[in-house]
């Protein structure tokens, strides 16, 4: 079995920063990518960005004040985010394609909630 465990939401004042973690745990052999989405109430889950072990991938709004990063010996990803606004309040989802034994499937946490006061 292969877990995600997010962590390091909350309430954050607008302008303010905070720093994602997402940890995958279990039988794992590789994992080839890993992403952060996130979900507003009322609206689709959208990327915010991801990682391979060779680039890095933001959609243009997410381009600046988002930045992706990841340990590879801790099979744990980073979303530093900065300058935040109300409308980036949303739960913040991680997502890992890994490599558990001979089968490679897409994994989701269960997300960690970001609000961003006025």
């Amino acid at each position: 079995q292969v877990q995600l465990v997010e962590s390091g939401g909350g309430l954050v004042q607008a302008g303010g920063s905070l720093r994602l973690s997402c940890a995958a745990s279990g039988s794992i052999r590789s994992i080839t990518a890993m992403a952060w989405y996130r979900q507003a109430t009322g609206k689709q889950r959208e990327l915010v960005a991801r990682i391979t072990e060779h680039s890095t991938t933001y959609p243009d709004s997410m381009k600046g004040r988002f930045t992706i990063s990841r340990d590879n010996a801790e099979n744990t990803a980073y979303l530093q985010m900065n300058s935040l606004t109300p409308e980036d309040t949303a739960v913040y989802i991680c997502n890992a394609d890994i490599w558990s034994g001979n089968l490679l499937s897409g994994y989701w946490g269960q997300g960690t909630q970001v609000t961003v006061s006025t």
